[in-house]
């Protein structure tokens, strides 16, 4: 539906609508409101509530007939709400309430949560169990397992075992179950058998034949996240291309080397794609989870990667992108993140 023309007149100095009632609010306010209902990422709470507590029902008149992308006139005695954008609003205006809950619930609580829903969603969020199970030390999703059993009486393990088969199930379960060593200590001579376990694998693969070696689900799901970042090195050396371009093919794999080697790739990435055109619901909410679960752990590294890889810093993409509290507070804790 095309944008009406704005119907506003003015008599005797007086600005009147097309019906004749007077009206306080001006064109600007008007598309101030507008762009306050309209966001993706939040609502504008403030220039929200400075014009509509100065709205009569004349501006509301005028601003619900002007906004024909938001109100829906057509067969109606009235201007109807979109249900759409009613329910899209709905979702904003929780936006900022979600993060506030996220970034005060304890760590266990939020990751057994975020467990749940990353296989309850339709389609199933793996990347973002991959992201729990390698991402956090080895204390924090024990702790995290621990958590989901208090809240829903079974495992992990279970889990995710009845809900996901085959390669995805083996993969997956492993990860979650193992308790990794975080020392620094490694062993060369196995880095260097490794490495060239993994090329081999990666090189000769044909019809996804990799998903059945048990030597790389083994060294993925059991070694230390340094003996892998050295092996990550390594096989760079080795084939002049990083392990994760090589299993462009695997999304699965891709992302639990990225998340074990290279976590600031990874979350940059995501957060690019949160705030890209067009995303979707489960891709939106990445920008909350990620930035409140990595303020306190890798957000400087991240935010650097993101400048890098994207042109632009992390915190200027966010105040374009997102509105209001919402945008406040994301911006507050990644300049709180890169100031530790």
């Amino acid at each position: 539906m095309g944008e009406r023309k704005n119907t506003i007149f003015v008599r005797m100095g007086k600005k009147l609508n097309k019906e004749g009632e007077k009206i306080t609010t001006s064109p600007e306010e008007c598309e101030a409101l507008r762009k306050a209902f309209s966001g993706q990422h939040g609502v504008e709470e403030k220039s929200m509530l400075e014009i509509l507590v100065k709205c009569n029902l004349a501006d509301l008149t005028t601003f619900r007939k002007n906004s024909p992308y938001i109100f829906l006139d057509d067969g109606y005695c009235f201007e109807k709400w979109d249900p759409f954008h009613m329910k899209s609003l709905e979702i904003e205006f929780l936006r900022f309430q979600r993060a506030v809950i996220q970034r005060t619930m304890h760590p266990w609580e939020r990751d057994a949560l975020l467990v749940r829903k990353s296989l309850e969603e339709n389609p199933p969020l793996y990347n973002l169990l991959i992201e729990l199970a390698c991402t956090r030390t080895s204390d924090e999703f024990l702790g995290a397992r621990k958590a989901f059993q208090c809240l829903y009486s079974e495992s992990v393990e279970e889990f995710v075992a009845v809900r996901v088969e085959g390669f995805k199930r083996r993969l997956l379960v492993a990860l979650v179950s193992t308790y990794r060593y975080e020392g620094m200590r490694i062993d060369e001579g196995a880095i260097k058998s490794e490495c060239q376990k993994l090329g081999i694998a990666i090189k000769t693969d044909q019809n996804n034949e990799i998903e059945k070696d048990d030597e790389v689900l083994r060294i993925l799901t059991t070694r230390s996240k340094h003996h892998l970042k050295t092996i990550h090195k390594c096989y760079k050396e080795a084939y002049d291309s990083n392990l994760e371009e090589d299993l462009d093919g695997i999304q699965i794999l891709r992302d639990t080397v990225n998340c074990l080697c290279a976590p600031p790739i990874y979350f940059s990435k995501i957060l690019n794609t949160a705030m890209s055109v067009c995303p979707s619901e489960q891709e939106i909410e990445a920008l909350t989870r990620v930035i409140v679960t990595r303020t306190d752990v890798d957000m400087k590294d991240i935010a650097a990667e993101f400048n890098s890889k994207y042109g632009a810093p992390l915190i200027e993409r966010i105040e374009a992108a997102a509105l209001g509290n919402y945008r406040d507070f994301l911006v507050a804790l990644v300049k709180r993140g890169m100031a530790n």
